[in-house]
């Protein structure tokens, strides 16, 4: 099997990249995988002693095929330091597994992650692997299935896909008519449009929307597992754009089963239940998790509208 590099993006949070790396290192592939680590510069003096701190673990790993770190002498911010990272990376190698500093990964995961590459290479439809799946109703749900939004707690890609890959807000709000919008938004359960005039309002400076409408309007799915393969540890108020909650978190499944549908179509009883889950956390979470998030990376200051 041809193995997918795994990209890490670290920052500043010394103990979540700490638990992400040793549950990498207890995968079964982790000793027949590259790690390529992108590692961001400190946005300010304050950042400065844990960003060392995480490069000064970073240095230490082992238990990987070859371990690359890539030390950015200036602060990128989490978007551009990932987009980076992916492209070149998938442009040189085709295929790439990317996690960010805050994501626990089952022993399986890599394998889960493989395999899939692996199995949809030559499949153009499928541009997206998770790793990491809502903590949804599964009954009557298989092992794997499509969903048209990507999930980016864990997942991968290939550069056949990643090429389509479009940071473009204000072309998005005008290609996106009303009835696309309420399908983008898994009719209107979860308000993923909103991101996106966010971003072109310069309120929230993100990346993974981009992706996820890449995917869309290009007639992409993304693989989703039935149980996760992936868990988001940042949820703790230590991330860039996350704050304290538990209703994302999830049990690791550590059992692959190589279950992979061959009609490649997206799972309306998947969906159902993803619509389900996300409308029972609004409109009280959403808001709040966004009015904490615009607080967060855009405080009011005298004489601001």
């Amino acid at each position: 099997m041809n193995l997918a590099p795994i990209l890490l993006f670290a920052y500043n949070r010394p103990w979540h990249t700490m638990q992400t790396v040793q549950a990498l290192q207890n995968n079964t592939l982790a000793k027949e995988s590259e790690l390529i680590i992108f590692s961001d510069g400190p946005k300010d003096e304050k950042a400065a002693p844990k960003v060392t701190e995480v490069r000064n673990y970073l240095h230490s790993i082992g238990g990987f095929k070859k371990v690359t770190i890539h030390e950015q002498p200036a602060n990128l911010g989490l978007a551009e330091n990932i987009i980076t990272g992916v492209t070149d990376t998938v442009n040189k190698e085709g295929q790439a597994i990317v996690l960010e500093d805050d994501i626990l990964t089952s022993p399986v995961f890599l394998q889960f992650m493989n395999e899939s590459l692996n199995f949809y290479r030559e499949s153009n439809q499928v541009m997206h692997i998770s790793g990491y799946m809502y903590p949804i109703d599964t009954k009557e749900l298989p092992d794997t299935f499509f969903l048209k939004p990507t999930s980016c707690w864990g997942w991968a890609t290939w550069q056949r896909a990643w090429k389509y890959f479009e940071k473009d807000p204000a072309k998005l709000v005008k290609v996106f008519s009303r009835a696309m919008i309420n399908d983008f938004n898994l009719d209107n359960s979860r308000d993923y449009f909103l991101q996106i005039k966010d971003n072109l309002a310069g309120r929230i400076r993100t990346w993974a929307i981009f992706w996820h409408a890449s995917v869309y309007l290009n007639n992409g799915l993304s693989l989703h597992p039935k149980k996760s393969y992936a868990r988001n540890i940042g949820h703790d108020g230590s991330g860039e754009h996350c704050n304290p909650t538990h209703v994302f978190d999830v049990a690791l499944n550590n059992e692959f089963t190589k279950s992979f549908p061959e009609q490649i179509t997206e799972n309306s009883t998947a969906r159902k239940k993803l619509e389900e889950y996300f409308n029972k956390l609004k409109p009280s979470f959403w808001q709040l998790l966004k009015a904490k998030t615009l607080s967060i990376l855009n405080p009011i200051k005298p004489g601001q509208p």
